[in-house]
């Protein structure tokens, strides 16, 4: 995230073309058989069982539409339809390695091809790119209009999500992406993953690379295939990951000057006094101050494995903790339940509660929990295994299972209904962000993918 002194773009924001901003456990890829899920032992219960039906269900949402297909990324209930999010696809990915599961690579391999398949079949590019979010089924627009297709359009091009605006590039949606495809190549050592991860970074050095003071990698470009001013802290620590991957893949040691260019940014970021990490800069000059986000303090630490920086966990812990429950302000938790875990930024914690975080939308609950963040927070946690970090890390997990237990309910994907309780929320009630969007109590892929990392130990970010 970056931006000015005050709303800014996002990774999860738009950036399209003119604008500045019932399986009870996994299926079989590809045949519908129900197979065991989660890792060996798991009751079937369990949380991360659950939380992989969840995957598999918004994986399979569209049977009739072909085998290449994405997980769709919210449940229906949330108005994006069959939208599934490239930053989204690729965590599904990684939670699908995490598992160590056959079941669960089988998953990870359709979903890495069909972000191959977004690459070679692009409607208008050809250099390797992927957009911010495809159609992964049919629907009927707002407006009445038919989108018929699945991820593969009758003409054979990629689906790209056109009728959100979602056909710009972000760096940090590639990164991710970068990661996920890496990752299937060191678990399968299929070439074709390798290639397709080294396409991205190819693009990202083309595009992103900027030689203003502050150095790094730029967001990427909007729909138009504008380039876009803002340089992202987080986008520049997913790169730390993605280069040092390539480098270690490829044995080609340009990644490395790459990666030691992404990293250079990231610590120009860093606040000594405070010991938290700026959100990236407007203009390559100036350290937007604030807000500052959740994911800059955690994905840091997952990244860097920097003990000096380290602190930045600590400031998270401290600063953007919250509480929510039905006596907050605009709160949507049902009487006698209670969350805790982190908000997005530090502005989500000064949001107007008394207007709505975006036309058509709800008010904010400046205590609503960001459940990915908070499975973000008890990841990095444990990684760091710090005196209390893991006491810690189990009070959030325990967190984010009651939400997936108890929030959320009767929501469906593709019209279908979903494995009971398994899903997780994206926040416990409607959240501003303080970048121009908000979180809802839908489930979510990229908050359950999340979750199966944490609760795994499964460090995506380390090279």
């Amino acid at each position: 995230m970056t931006g000015r002194q005050g709303p800014a773009l996002s990774r999860r924001s738009l950036i399209g073309a003119g604008l500045g901003v019932s399986a009870a456990g996994l299926t079989a890829a590809g045949t519908g058989r129900a197979v065991a899920a989660g890792s060996a032992g798991a009751r079937p219960s369990s949380g991360p069982v659950r939380g992989h039906a969840f995957l598999a269900a918004a994986m399979d949402a569209y049977p009739g539409h072909g085998g290449i297909r994405l997980t769709q990324s919210y449940t229906d209930q949330a108005g994006l339809f069959s939208t599934a999010f490239t930053y989204d696809n690729a965590l599904a990915i990684l939670a699908h390695l995490a598992a160590r599961t056959p079941a669960g690579l089988a998953r990870a391999k359709v979903l890495g091809d069909a972000l191959l398949y977004a690459q070679e079949h692009d409607p208008a590019h050809d250099d390797g790119r992927l957009r911010q979010a495809y159609n992964t089924g049919p629907y009927t627009f707002y407006d009445g209009s038919l989108q018929p297709d699945g991820f593969v359009r009758a003409d054979g091009t990629a689906n790209v999500g056109t009728q959100f605006g979602f056909t710009g590039t972000a760096v940090g949606d590639m990164a991710w992406a970068g990661i996920a495809l890496s990752a299937l190549a060191r678990r399968t050592a299929a070439r074709r993953f390798l290639t397709g991860a080294v396409r991205i970074g190819e693009w990202i050095e083309r595009t992103g690379r900027t030689d203003e003071p502050l150095g790094g990698y730029k967001f990427g470009v909007d729909g138009a295939n504008q380039r876009l001013p803002f340089t992202s802290t987080e986008h520049n620590t997913d790169l730390v990951c993605l280069f040092g991957r390539l480098a270690l893949l490829t044995g080609d040691r340009v990644w490395r000057e790459r990666q030691a260019r992404a990293e250079a940014f990231v610590k120009r970021m860093w606040e000594p006094s405070g010991g938290f990490f700026y959100t990236g800069t407007n203009d390559g000059v100036t350290v937007n101050r604030f807000p500052i986000p959740e994911d800059t303090q955690t994905w840091t630490h997952l990244a860097l494995d920097s003990r000096r920086h380290s602190r930045s966990l600590d400031w998270a812990v401290a600063e953007l903790a919250v509480l929510d429950h039905s006596g907050r302000t605009n709160s949507t938790v049902p009487a006698g339940q209670s969350y805790e875990g982190v908000t997005f930024s530090s502005a989500s914690l000064l949001a107007n509660e008394g207007a709505p975080i975006a036309d058509g939308q709800p008010e904010p609950d400046r205590n609503g929990v960001w459940f990915e963040g908070t499975a973000h927070l008890a990841l990095a946690l444990r990684d760091r295994g710090a005196r209390g970090d893991e006491a810690r890390a189990r009070r959030l997990l325990g967190s984010i299972e009651q939400a997936q237990d108890l929030l959320g309910g009767a929501q469906t994907v593709g019209g279908g209904e979903l494995p009971e309780r398994a899903g997780v929320v994206s926040a416990s009630s409607p959240l501003d962000t303080g970048f121009g969007f908000g979180y809802y109590p839908y489930r979510h892929t990229g908050a359950t993918a999340w979750y199966l990392m944490a609760a795994a130990r499964f460090n995506p970010l380390r090279a």
